[in-house]
């Protein structure tokens, strides 16, 4: 989380961007329980282990959606994993 907070560069303030030398491209998705809920439930992950493979299992998907900023997706699916509770 921290490496995504100083790589990626957002508008909102959250990610400062700091950190030029690394490319959020290069970054893997944190991965929790309530990202991995909801990336099994739309089929983006198929590991049934939360550990540092399924981060890199859902990096690799998250890519073919955007190759040069994966990680942007981390928050949509940890905010609808502790909201929504999805299961």
């Amino acid at each position: 989380m921290f490496l995504r907070w100083m790589v990626r560069k957002d508008k909102k303030g959250v990610d400062f961007g700091i950190w030029k030398s690394i490319k959020p491209a290069d970054l893997i998705c944190p991965i929790d329980l309530h990202v991995a809920r909801v990336a099994k439930r739309f089929q983006l992950l198929d590991r049934k282990q939360t550990d540092w493979a399924a981060a890199v299992e859902l990096t690799q998907y998250l890519r073919t959606l955007d190759a040069k900023d994966p990680v942007k997706y981390d928050f949509a699916l940890f905010g609808l994993g502790v909201m929504e509770k999805y299961v």
